[in-house]
């Protein structure tokens, strides 16, 4: 049935009801071109005041998935369910080079399509590419064959995954629409539920250094991506999880990929980090019938990290993806290292009290370790370890970060703004939950 585009902008205009036909023609225009970009921004700004209701956001979510190439797994034999995260991005937010090795550790599979850095927030592809020859742009035929023979990949958005969602989104950051919820949703989900997954988890940030700028608007996006994900055949749940602290110890690129083989390895594994990896890995194992419980879960993962199975899948992971054999052992000498390695001290005694995450992001990004402009190209030997948790007890020779830095005068920027970023109070602050809530449909 033929539409006219302006009638269908008309109708949100109006604050009216569309149709599934009705989004759908909106979406193959986009996708084909017949759409103008006017009208992608006038539809974008009636759905911002106007809203759309949960069946409106499904068919919304859905059209622009089928934009482009989704994968299909009928004829893989895969005996375990297909599963993922996603998260809205924060700081430290290493969880995916952990997540993705453990599930497939214990049977699941998992066809990880990860972004760059967006603001902010660091992105998985950036810390991978810290990995010498890893390849994260394979054609999607090998994507698939890798999933089957290993279990797990994290690779980067083909170019024909949901366009139309790229042209839309280009609109919306041009437009002041970037903040829909309804928008929002459908261009996270358009892009993860292209994969075919059985279920995915949600990581929505909450606190200082999140996406959405409250707890309230932190809580709709995750209700409304729980719903609309489930309203489309993939069961979702999502957690709430706390972004008022870096997340790991550190923040960066090839620090993080340090840090994350520690954890697997058990070098060392920070506790804040851990409880949010074993949470959302274990609502996971749990959605895809590998457990029955979240305890059960829990046992499943300590498991396979216990017995270095996860580290295992990690290192095949690696290999499959054009990184060096056996890295998971030789990371050490083989990720970049910084010119310039020291401290930054307490300036003076107390407990660390608040830490402005989202700063520290930027002082990342000023370091080298993220982009100002998407042609900017990445240090990924910069960026913060060793960082001292909220909680902890200082005085001046305590230090509370290791800055890796290109030269002496980014070392002092870095170290002037982590200082202002970080709170010494006296009294120790009270603990906050890392896992504030768990929503389904």
């Amino acid at each position: 049935m033929a539409f006219l585009m302006q009638e269908i902008i008309r109708k949100k205009r109006d604050n009216q009801i569309l149709s599934n036909e009705e989004i759908q023609f909106y979406i193959q225009g986009v996708t084909n071109e017949t759409v103008s970009e006017g009208q992608i921004a006038a539809m974008c700004m009636a759905v911002f005041f106007n809203k759309m209701n949960l069946d409106e956001r499904t068919a919304l979510t859905a059209a622009m998935r089928d934009s482009g190439d989704t994968l299909k797994w009928q004829g893989f034999d895969l005996n375990g369910p297909l599963l993922d995260k996603h998260s809205t991005g924060g700081v430290g937010d290493v969880v995916s080079l952990m997540l993705a090795p453990m599930l497939a550790a214990c049977g699941a599979y998992v066809p990880m399509i990860a972004g760059r850095g967006l603001g902010h927030t660091g992105g998985t592809l950036d810390k991978l590419e810290s990995i010498q020859g890893f390849d994260i742009f394979p054609s999607p035929q090998k994507m698939q064959e890798m999933v089957k023979q290993i279990g797990c990949v994290i690779v980067g958005q083909t170019g024909n995954l949901a366009p139309a969602d790229r042209k839309i989104y280009a609109t919306r950051d041009v437009t002041a629409t970037v903040e829909s919820l309804d928008l929002i949703t459908a261009s996270i989900l358009s892009k993860k539920l292209a994969e075919g997954l059985d279920s995915l988890v949600m990581d929505v940030k909450v606190g200082n250094g999140a996406f959405m700028p409250t707890y309230e608007l932190s809580r709709a996006l995750a209700q409304s991506i729980a719903q609309v994900a489930t309203h489309a055949g993939c069961q979702t749940t999502a957690l709430l999880t706390d972004m008022n602290e870096v997340l790991a110890s550190s923040a960066g690129n090839a620090v993080e990929v340090r840090e994350a083989v520690r954890y697997l390895r058990g070098d060392y594994r920070n506790p804040r980090l851990h409880e949010a990896t074993m949470a959302l890995s274990a609502e996971l194992l749990v959605n895809g019938k590998l457990a029955q419980t979240r305890e059960q879960a829990r046992e499943k993962l300590q498991t396979v990290l216990d017995n270095g199975l996860a580290l295992e899948y990690f290192n095949r992971m690696v290999v499959a993806q054009g990184g060096a054999a056996d890295f998971g052992n030789q990371f050490e000498t083989l990720l970049p290292k910084a010119n310039v390695i020291k401290p930054v001290f307490a300036p003076q005694a107390g407990f660390i009290s608040e830490m402005n995450t989202r700063d520290i992001g930027v002082a990342v990004i000023n370091l080298g370790g993220g982009r100002r402009v998407a042609s900017d190209k990445i240090d990924h030997s910069v960026g913060f370890d060793e960082i001292l948790p909220i909680g902890t007890k200082v005085d001046t020779q305590t230090p509370i970060a290791t800055i890796h830095a290109k030269n002496e005068q980014d070392w002092q920027i870095a170290a002037n703004a982590y200082l202002n970023a970080v709170k010494i109070g006296e009294n120790a602050p009270s603990e906050r939950p890392m896992v504030y809530e768990t929503l389904t449909a």
